[in-house]
């Protein structure tokens, strides 16, 4: 009689080395409660006219400074109201779709600027690379916020002035590792071939090289994007970033710091969506980045 083969296949091995890198590299629940957190506040920002109970600008001075529903507050108003009456709850879902839209829009603007300069860097190396990376060395020496404050003061507060500035945030980090990249596949020999055969540079960046580098900058889109959310609700903070009747979280979040001691829920909720949301984006982008990283296999293996 023979004998069964009980060993696994490599389609078993290759899969249990997978679910083996997913749990070592974070675990599970943390990555689920953080996946869960960050849909939940997609939901609420995409449906803030379904889900909020109140208008964000909706004002009731007999209703101002009150407390939450679970303290003795109004029924309703489940995180109380502000100084002028209007409902914190509401508020913080359109702050919430503010601030992530324009976190958003920010950094596609530093991802597309840095990844365009750094395949431009590495492709026509001499001058316009040492011209590139001068530009990258002095935007990582700059104080970015310092400039941020001195622009929006000087040229007044502008929404799209607000989003291409905060744009400009980071694009550095996205030059390096595009031109790193880049560098490392013209080496490699299927790109040398498909030059050889006549196909236009730009074809090869965007049908060979570019898919490529999606995943690694993909990455560096969760690790930038909490930098980006607390860049622009500093600037809210400081009074030069979203200006009322308008909401962000950072604005919220400055309206209450003159009443922590008397109506503290004015600004705590929009603090903590900034915490949550910004810890859960890093917790993930650590994970993707551990995921991705070819030398994991060797220390979990």
């Amino acid at each position: 009689m023979s004998s069964v083969d009980l060993s696994p296949s490599p389609v078993q091995l290759r899969r249990h080395s997978w679910l083996t890198r997913i749990w070592k590299a974070r675990p599970p629940l943390v990555i689920g409660l953080c996946l869960f957190w960050l849909a939940l506040v997609v939901v609420l920002a995409l449906c803030a006219e379904v889900l909020a109970p109140f208008g964000y600008a909706q004002q009731s001075l007999l209703m101002r400074l009150r407390p939450p529903a679970a303290l003795g507050g109004p029924e309703g108003y489940f995180f109380g109201t502000d100084d002028l009456g209007r409902d914190v709850f509401s508020r913080v879902i359109y702050a919430m779709r503010t601030s992530i839209l324009i976190a958003i829009m920010a950094t596609v603007i530093g991802a597309t600027v840095g990844t365009a300069l750094g395949i431009v860097a590495a492709h026509f190396r001499g001058w316009v690379d040492d011209l590139i990376m001068v530009l990258v060395d002095f935007q990582a020496s700059v104080p970015f916020l310092i400039v941020a404050l001195a622009v929006l003061a000087f040229f007044g507060n502008n929404l799209v002035l607000l989003v291409m500035l905060i744009g400009l945030f980071g694009w550095d980090g996205y030059a390096r590792i595009a031109r790193g990249l880049v560098l490392s596949t013209n080496g490699q020999g299927y790109a040398f071939a498909i030059r050889t055969l006549g196909v236009h540079p730009a074809k090869v960046y965007i049908r060979h090289v570019l898919p490529n580098m999606l995943g690694v900058i993909m990455v560096q889109i969760t690790l930038n994007f909490p930098e980006i959310i607390l860049l622009e609700t500093s600037l809210s903070f400081l009074g030069l970033g979203v200006q009322p009747p308008g909401t962000s979280l950072g604005l919220m979040l400055g309206e209450g710091r003159n009443y922590l001691t008397t109506a503290w829920w004015m600004g705590i909720p929009a603090g903590m969506v900034i915490f949550l949301t910004t810890l859960a984006i890093s917790l993930v982008g650590d994970w993707l980045r551990d995921m991705l990283d070819p030398n994991l296999g060797s220390k979990t293996a």
